[in-house]
């Protein structure tokens, strides 16, 4: 048995051995060092603030949606308000909340569109409420439509500043592939262009404002 494990660490101790392994592991050091040097790390990381980014547009987006039902509840405290608009801003959060979004969305751009328009529908279905709204007075003397409306034009500036903020991310992280020497090694980071939201005119997107002192 001893005569065994010394034959074992004499082979183990052959230059020949002992130079493969030494020579392996200064390849992988030198080829760790030379990705990094490429960019390959900075893809990485890159991609990860995209994709953060990307997640707090969703959750903004969440916030929104969450203040629908409170939003309508109040509404339908009017008794004869308008019912086509009440229906509409419900069946635009149902499309939102139909849709599986994670982190692949930005990666599909059909799958981004489709959001995009379920989002802007829910946005012009509320901006449609909120003006309806302004023709009921005994909502108005509640107060709570107004803390609603604070509430809403307070989710849609953050929402409106994280798709900025994922835009800026994106545009950055796509110029980083294509500059030299990173776009060397973009591949072996499996990096892809990211998909850029697209920005409506914020005129058309802002929450019109509830003026309870008007009426």
């Amino acid at each position: 048995m001893e005569k065994g494990r010394l034959s074992w660490w004499l082979a183990a101790l052959d230059p020949r051995r002992v130079f493969g392994l030494v020579s392996g592991l200064l390849l992988a050091g030198t080829l760790s060092v030379s990705l990094a040097g490429c960019g390959y790390n900075d893809v990485v990381d890159r991609d990860e603030q995209v994709k953060a980014s990307w997640a707090e547009v969703q959750n903004q987006y969440k916030r929104r949606a969450d203040l629908v039902p409170n939003l309508v509840s109040v509404v339908k405290g009017a008794g004869q308000f308008e019912q086509d608009t009440l229906t509409k801003v419900v069946e635009a959060r149902s499309k939102v909340a139909g849709l599986k979004v994670d982190s692949s969305t930005i990666d599909d751009p059909e799958k981004l569109k489709k959001f995009e328009a379920a989002q802007n529908e829910l946005g012009g279905s509320l901006s449609r409420l909120l003006v309806v709204a302004e023709q009921y007075p005994q909502l108005k003397a509640t107060g709570n439509i107004g803390q609603l409306q604070e509430e809403l034009t307070s989710t849609e500036n953050k929402v409106s500043f994280a798709r900025q903020l994922y835009n800026d991310t994106a545009t950055e992280y796509n110029t980083k592939q294509q500059q030299f020497p990173t776009t060397l090694v973009a591949g072996l980071a499996k990096a892809q262009p990211a998909d850029l939201w697209e920005i409506e005119d914020q005129g058309e997107r802002a929450v019109p404002k509830v003026d309870l002192s008007s009426r």
